[in-house]
């Protein structure tokens, strides 16, 4: 099976700005994905980060990428909605999206869903338990029944988005909330999963299960031979009769 070219995004400032995240990360959370990733299997994956130009999302960045991972959280507002138009376009016409942890904030997810994918959260340090509850689907792929992660910012419903295509994790929290935390969506030719753990002062993109879901999540949301999409005026594919005027009222016979 061709594996899908991944770019992994993120706005790499809390490294740069919070000791105690760059311990985590020293290399950015996209550097941690992107080592995972490979580890997992995946060969051709590449980072890119707000702070370079175009975001590092350049048209022919894009266009050569089948699945983008984001990770946003304190600069969504800098993204050019200029890239955000490339990156909804690019979705739409085939190129899969994976959201993770605070970029259900992100301007191309809320783009995408058209809600204000607002929700609760609390930072104390819960212990985070994803239960699977499609088992059958290729992101749950050797998951087994939960993945349990000792310490992560909560998440509780109501999560204000488009009821999923499908529901693969259900979270609980010590605290007792619960929350949908992977979720998927199809727009136009595009597939998109949103997949909930990652807060940046835990070690949560060097767990072996996380990062298996996000790589299960790349295969599965890599484009695949689909129909075109075609809109606007067409020509018939068979001959149309000849069509007369129709009749004004008080004609006729």
């Amino acid at each position: 099976m061709t594996q899908p070219r991944v770019t992994i995004w993120n706005e790499f400032r809390h490294e740069h700005e919070n000791p105690a995240v760059r311990a985590i990360y020293p290399g950015g959370i996209h550097g941690a994905i992107a080592e995972g990733l490979r580890a997992q299997g995946l060969g051709e994956v590449r980072t890119a980060t707000l702070d370079e130009p175009e975001h590092g999302l350049t048209r022919e960045v894009l266009d050569s990428t089948d699945v983008l991972v984001w990770w946003g959280h304190k600069a969504h507002g800098a993204v050019q909605d200029e890239v955000v138009d490339r990156v909804v376009d690019r979705v739409w016409d085939g190129m899969g999206l994976i959201v993770l942890h605070s970029g259900h904030f992100s301007k191309p997810f809320k783009r995408l869903m058209g809600t204000s994918c607002d929700l609760k959260w609390r930072e104390a340090t819960d212990k985070e338990r994803l239960w699977v509850v499609n088992p059958a689907h290729p992101i749950a792929q050797g998951v087994g029944e939960y993945l349990e992660l000792p310490a992560e910012e909560m998440y509780g419903e109501h999560f204000d988005i488009p009821a999923p295509d499908e529901l693969i994790f259900v979270s609980w929290f010590t605290g007792g909330e619960v929350f949908r935390s992977g979720c998927t969506f199809t727009r136009g030719s595009g597939k998109i999963f949103y997949f909930r753990p990652g807060h940046e002062t835990y070690p949560t993109y060097h767990h072996e299960g996380v990062l298996r879901v996000i790589a299960n999540g790349a295969r599965w949301a890599a484009p695949t031979a689909s129909a075109p999409r075609a809109f606007g005026n067409r020509r018939p594919l068979e001959v149309l009769p000849e069509r007369g005027l129709p009749e004004r009222a008080g004609e006729g016979a």
